[in-house]
């Protein structure tokens, strides 16, 4: 218990509007990463219903392309096509919450003329094969850095929550129960000081 006194109160109170005004400004920074996460989250669903539709559309070039060509012809395009396909990982920060973000160092997607191949000689099922499961990789670094970004704003929106309720359902209340307490004991006390004020004057009186 806390000696109930008047700096006290008056200390419990600033306290009381301190974490009234955290609250303000957490709620607030909830709101914005929320929109954030919402805006996020459109482009990044757009994403995945791509790869899966860009997947789709390469198994069946690819089915055809075997069909016309033969394996060992696609396996020996496939050994003078390889390249290395480096990413950067860089960190950024929206509303004070740091990211990672993917960004590829080239586009995935090559003219036929920089694969290494006489495309010439190929069927379009090939080629449009190729292009579709190229098209696939640039949609997939898009989408670990959309993953990246959702996962940091959705374990930031929950850990502001869980402070917006400590705050409160905790101390807040505690705040101000222990100023109310304080607040009834003072003026309890000034109460009893005037009663014994006023008996005293009517003792002098009489």
């Amino acid at each position: 218990m806390i000696n109930p006194t008047r700096t006290n109160l008056l200390m419990l109170k600033a306290k009381a509007r301190a974490v009234s005004n955290s609250v303000r400004i957490l709620k607030a920074r909830k709101q914005a990463l929320i929109r954030e996460f919402l805006d996020t989250t459109r482009p990044f669903i757009r994403s995945r219903a791509e790869i899966r539709q860009l997947y789709g559309k390469a198994i069946s070039e690819l089915v055809l392309s075997l069909g016309r060509e033969g394996p060992d012809t696609i396996e020996s395009i496939t050994s003078v096509t390889g390249r290395d396909f480096t990413v950067e990982i860089t960190e950024k920060s929206i509303w004070g919450l740091k990211y990672k973000e993917v960004t590829a160092d080239e586009p995935a997607v090559r003219d036929p003329d920089s694969r290494g191949y006489d495309y010439l000689s190929t069927t379009p099922h090939l080629e449009d094969g190729i292009n579709l499961f190229e098209k696939i990789v640039d949609a997939m670094v898009e989408l670990a850095a959309f993953e990246s970004k959702l996962k940091r704003l959705g374990e930031e929106i929950l850990r502001t929550t869980r402070r917006i309720r400590v705050l409160e359902e905790r101390i807040l209340p505690e705040y101000r129960i222990q100023a109310k307490i304080i607040s009834d004991h003072i003026g309890e006390r000034d109460r009893e000081s005037f009663c014994r004020l006023k008996r005293f004057k009517e003792q002098r009186l009489s």
